[in-house]
C-alpha cells in the first residue's frame, strides 16, 4: 500500500488543524500560528544547542495538562516569545483554554528562531524604542487562520536563512492507508547547516514526492566524512522548528515518541544538523480524529513522520528560493 500526500499536501490535510501567519516586512520578521480546534495532545522533543520556547516543561509526560490550544513559531529570538501572549489573547476572546476555574487559560507553547541579524529595521532590539511587532503578528495570524497557507519566505519564515541561502516555512503531509491516519509536518528552516548537496540537489531528494521541491536528483554521492557546512556560516543565529501531527488519537507518551522519531527527517534533510548553534525541536500533536493504533501502528506514523519533516524542510526552502525569484522577476 502507498502512502501519499494529502489533498493539499500541507499539516492541515491532519482534520482540526488550522494555520496562519503574519509578517512584518520592514522588520523582516514574522509569526506563524498552529490553531487546533479543539485542543489537542502534544509532547515537544528539544535535541538543538540553542533552543528558545516557551510552556516547554508544560509538555512533558505526567504533567497535568495534556493539551494544546494553539503552537507559535516565531521570528525575533527571544522577542519573538511574546507571540504567544497575542495568540492566548486571541483565543481567551474566544473562550478557548484550560479551564482553571475562575478564567479560561490557553495553552500556547512557542518556539523561536534567529533573524535578529538579516538586516531588517529591528531598532526595538537595540535600545531604539519601540515595542517588538510579536504579539500584533500572532494576533493577526490567528485572525488569518485557515486550511490553505503560503509557504516559503511567509510567517516565521520570512527572514530566515538555511546555511547560505535563504530559510522558509515549509510543511508536506501523507496519508497511511495501513492504520487509516494521516501524517502532517510544518517546519520554520533557519538551520545552521545546509539543505543541499555540493552539487545544488536537496539532501532529502530521496522522500521527495512528485516533484514537490524540484525534482533534482544527485549527480554523484558526499563524502559521508564531510559535513556540508554553510561557506559563511553565522554561529548563534539559527534554529529549525518543526511540528509533526497526525489524526490518530495518540496519548502524550505516544506524542512524544512520534516527535523522536521526525527528528531523524530533521538530519535527512539537514546536514549537520542539532549543533551547538541551532535550537532544533519537534512538537508532536495528535488531534484524536482517526482512533487510536498499537505499538505497530505508531511505529508507521514515526517513520511517515519523519518523511514529512524532511519533505517540509526542503519544501520551505524551495519556496522560498522561488520567491527570491519572483521578487527580483519583478
Amino acid at each position: 500500500m502507498t502512502v501519499r500526500p494529502g489533498p493539499r499536501n500541507l499539516i492541515t490535510d491532519v482534520a482540526g488543524l488550522r494555520v496562519g501567519q503574519a509578517v512584518d516586512e520592514a522588520a523582516q520578521s514574522g509569526v506563524t500560528v498552529l490553531l487546533a480546534e479543539p485542543a489537542c495532545i502534544a509532547a515537544v522533543d528539544v535535541r538543538g544547542g540553542g533552543p528558545g520556547t516557551r510552556e516547554t516543561d508544560a509538555l512533558q509526560p505526567g504533567n497535568l495538562v495534556q493539551h494544546i490550544d494553539a503552537l507559535v513559531f516565531s521570528g525575533g529570538s527571544a522577542f519573538g516569545l511574546a507571540a504567544a501572549d497575542g495568540a492566548m489573547h486571541w483565543l481567551a476572546g474566544r473562550r478557548r483554554g484550560f479551564d482553571a476555574g475562575a478564567a479560561r487559560v490557553p495553552i500556547v507553547p512557542a518556539a523561536i528562531l534567529y533573524d535578529l541579524a538579516n538586516g531588517g529595521d529591528k531598532g526595538w532590539a537595540n535600545g531604539a524604542g519601540g515595542e517588538p511587532p510579536y504579539r500584533i503578528l500572532a494576533r493577526a495570524a490567528c485572525e488569518a487562520a485557515g486550511e490553505a497557507f503560503a509557504l516559503g519566505r511567509a510567517g516565521a519564515g520570512y527572514g530566515a536563512r538555511a546555511g547560505a541561502e535563504a530559510g522558509g516555512i515549509g510543511s508536506a503531509s501523507a496519508c497511511d492507508p495501513e492504520t487509516g491516519a494521516t501524517v502532517g509536518a510544518l517546519a520554520a528552516v533557519n538551520s545552521f547547516g545546509s539543505v543541499r548537496m555540493a552539487d545544488g540537489c536537496f539532501l532529502a531528494w530521496a522522500q521527495e514526492v512528485d516533484g514537490e521541491f524540484g525534482g533534482a536528483r544527485p549527480s554523484g554521492a558526499p563524502d559521508p566524512a564531510d559535513p556540508i557546512f554553510p561557506k559563511r556560516p553565522k554561529a548563534r543565529r539559527n534554529t529549525t522548528l518543526v511540528a509533526v501531527a497526525t489524526d490518530a488519537a495518540l496519548d502524550r507518551a505516544q506524542a512524544l515518541r512520534l516527535a523522536i522519531m521526525a527528528q531523524d527527517g530533521l538530519a535527512r534533510a539537514i546536514r549537520p544538523a542539532h549543533t551547538p548553534f541551532d535550537g532544533d525541536l519537534v512538537y508532536g500533536l495528535a488531534t484524536g480524529r482517526a482512533g487510536p493504533v498499537d505499538a505497530m501502528g505508531l511505529a508507521r506514523l514515526g517513520a511517515i513522520a519523519a518523511d514529512c519533516a524532511a519533505r517540509a524542510i526542503a519544501r520551505g526552502v524551495y519556496e522560498a528560493s522561488r520567491d527570491l525569484l519572483s521578487s527580483r522577476d519583478t
